[in-house]
């Protein structure tokens, strides 16, 4: 995809649940005395979106975090994934996340990085290669029952060895009766060399609607949707286009 149809579309820490290594999760596994904490969120999803764009031609995603903080709120933690690149024999997808999270009154901020991998892959002669490193900044404000929620990226040589690229993202979540949250995402990504990259600049939504059902598994159903037209999307391919998305997951 991207570049040519042996491209890849980056990858993101999960698709709505990327914000599982971006701020703490409700529910983790103290380390004994160590100050150490562990949460583990596998997430089965009918697609695999990164800002808007299919990782898995369309098709369904088996996906797993990590995260380990420290009480100083210092972080690490790691996503893995499938993919299906057309073109390509890049089948799996490890991002590897470092970072600091602190609290501001009722706002949270995460400030860190994240390393996009994709194991087995090999570059063609002549090829770029997929890997990339993305400083990346989160925060949020909490008026309930209103959660405001920030992005901001940048990656010095993004994806396909494509210049500077930058990221913003702007959203809220709603907390509704019957334990149901509504989310909405509103972003927009900018690539330094686009005819390398394979598209444009553009700009991506998402309305999701989440409650857990059972057991401590909660089910997410939205809507997501780029500015990109078929024709603008890596040569002419599906994955920018509208769909809905249906996720499982459990935080451990």
């Amino acid at each position: 995809m991207k570049q040519i149809l042996a491209a890849a579309v980056p990858a993101c820490l999960g698709t709505l649940f990327c914000a599982t290594l971006a701020m703490p999760a409700a529910a983790q596994m103290p380390l004994g005395d160590s100050g150490l904490t562990l949460t583990v969120t596998p997430v089965l999803s009918s697609d695999y979106l990164f800002r808007g764009i299919s990782q898995t031609r369309n098709r369904p995603g088996i996906q797993g975090t990590a995260d380990l903080q420290h009480d100083s709120g210092i972080y690490i933690g790691a996503f893995a994934t499938n993919v299906a690149f057309p073109g390509t024999n890049a089948r799996q997808e490890l991002d590897l996340a470092a970072g600091y999270r602190f609290a501001a009154g009722a706002a949270t901020f995460d400030l860190g990085a994240i390393y996009y991998t994709y194991p087995g892959y090999d570059a063609p002669p002549g090829g770029h290669e997929f890997n990339y490193v993305e400083a990346i900044a989160k925060a949020s404000y909490t008026l309930e029952p209103l959660k405001l929620v920030g992005t901001a990226a940048w990656s010095p040589n993004f994806y396909f060895e494509s210049g500077d690229a930058f990221y913003l993202e702007g959203g809220a979540d709603l907390s509704l009766p019957a334990g149901f949250t509504l989310s909405g995402r509103l972003g927009h990504q900018w690539i330094g060399r686009n005819s390398r990259y394979g598209a444009p600049d553009y700009a991506n939504w998402q309305v999701v609607a989440s409650r857990e059902i059972v057991a401590g598994i909660t089910l997410a159903v939205g809507y997501y949707d780029t500015s990109l037209s078929r024709s603008e999307c890596f040569s002419g391919t599906k994955f920018c286009e509208a769909r809905a998305m249906v996720t499982l997951s459990k935080i451990f």
